[in-house]
């Protein structure tokens, strides 16, 4: 199954425990595919360098390089018109539509207002690791 991480979810996968690193858990272990756009791996780089810093101990580089090997990297058109009340969280959206996903995971109340949208579902991180894992 493959699945878009929308930052939130990723970022804290990385740094912290419950669902989203139980998520990232089950990717490592072949579970699930996670897909990425290079937009969505920018944000990712850019909000987890924010974090290291004030985490001492983590490195969120490690991770960002083995979403590049291991994950799905796929070209995400912009949409064509806005989806979200975020417009910034149309990307997320983008790339399931490339990479024909049919779940984003997503803590973001904006985003998750456009599930259903073109067939894709937003659901929370707690959510998808009870309905999926």
């Amino acid at each position: 199954m493959r699945i878009v991480l929308d930052t939130n979810v990723f970022i804290s996968g990385v740094f912290f425990s419950g669902p989203p690193h139980q998520i990232l858990a089950a990717w490592r272990d072949g579970k699930v595919r996670l897909v990425a756009s290079a937009e969505i791996l920018e944000e990712y780089r850019r909000v987890g360098h924010a974090l290291d810093s004030r985490f001492s101990g983590v490195d969120v580089e490690p991770f960002l390089a083995l979403v590049a090997v291991a994950g799905e990297i796929v070209l995400a058109p912009s949409l064509p018109q806005p989806v979200c009340e975020d417009p910034d969280a149309d990307k997320f959206i983008a790339c399931a539509l490339a990479s024909r996903s049919k779940i984003i995971v997503s803590g973001d109340k904006a985003l998750q207002k456009a599930s259903g949208h073109l067939g894709i579902d937003i659901v929370s991180p707690r959510r998808f690791v009870e309905d999926h894992l």
